[in-house]
């Protein structure tokens, strides 16, 4: 398994690095791979289409952090949305912080001073890391905070994302910091099937995120972060600065988006693709459309 992943990853940068060269006169917008990144690629998409009278290029589902960030330094995308405590700690590895605004200043700062990339304001939302239980579990033992699992922690069996697992505000520090034992090593999960394996009983505890649309759709409760140990994970949408310089007028249109997504906005989109199977592009063009900015 670890060899076809090292593989796969060792492919996508050579294509990305191979592919560099002069650019196009198009706009490329880029996402990680997950649902939420495409619905925020999309409505970027849809929006700067409207805004400039072009079209815009697609290129969703470039696996994680690492790989979009490469492609925005090689040219092969112009922007995409990253999250402000991805940003901080898993590209330019500084100990986490938990104020937003430090945190946002910090990433725009050093992103422009070492990558020459802009850090447009936020779309709204902190999609943070959630930390989530089954209802039941809950409520028969009354557990409202992380810090309430680790007496229950060494019966229980945790599933979690590979990056979770790797990233360096993700498990291990998590761990640490709440003194959390499980009695296996937590068993390596598809960010689709976590909920799946939770409501299933293979697991007692997973890391998903705050704007999961199916977090409301199930009984399923998020424990509050008592000891603040997540940094912010502010929507922020990342462009290349010669594409600013190139096409003056996305840097207005891109700003237009600033404050427009809320946590619930968001959510709810999400329950749209991931419970309700719509089409993405549907969804983002009645968000634009409720906001006025299509």
């Amino acid at each position: 398994m670890i060899g076809r992943r090292s593989s796969a990853f060792i492919c996508l940068i050579v294509l990305l690095v191979s592919c560099g060269g002069e650019r196009r006169e198009t706009i490329v917008i880029g996402s990680k791979n997950f649902s939420e990144q495409a619905l925020l690629a999309e409505i970027v998409a849809q929006h700067l289409e409207a805004r400039l009278h072009r079209p815009v290029d697609r290129r969703f589902y470039l696996a994680g952090s690492y790989i979009c960030q490469q492609a925005l330094l090689s040219g092969r995308i112009d922007g995409y949305v990253e999250y402000t405590g991805t940003a901080l700690t898993a590209i330019l590895h500084d100990p986490i912080q938990s104020d937003p605004s430090t945190v946002f200043e910090r990433v725009k700062s050093e992103y422009k001073q070492r990558f020459g990339l802009e850090v447009m304001p936020s779309l709204g939302f902190n999609n943070t890391f959630a930390i989530v239980v089954r209802g039941e579990d809950a409520r028969r033992l009354n557990l409202k905070t992380i810090d309430d699992v680790a007496r229950y922690s060494p019966q229980w069996r945790a599933g979690f994302g590979y990056e979770f697992m790797e990233r360096p505000d993700g498990y291990e520090g998590l761990a640490k910091v709440y003194g959390l034992k499980f009695s296996t090593a937590p068993r390596i999960l598809d960010l689709g099937l976590l909920y799946r394996a939770l409501l299933d009983k293979q697991v007692d505890i997973v890391a998903g995120n705050s704007t999961d649309g199916l977090l409301a759709a199930r009984d399923l409760v998020i424990l509050e972060d008592d000891k603040h140990y997540f940094p912010p994970y502010e929507a922020v949408p990342i462009f290349r600065q010669d594409t600013l310089a190139r096409f003056p007028e996305v840097r207005a249109a891109i700003e237009e988006l600033a404050g427009k997504i809320s946590d619930a906005e968001m959510r709810k989109m999400n329950y749209a693709v991931d419970a309700e199977r719509r089409d993405i592009a549907e969804v983002a063009r009645e968000f634009l459309h409720s906001k006025a900015l299509d």
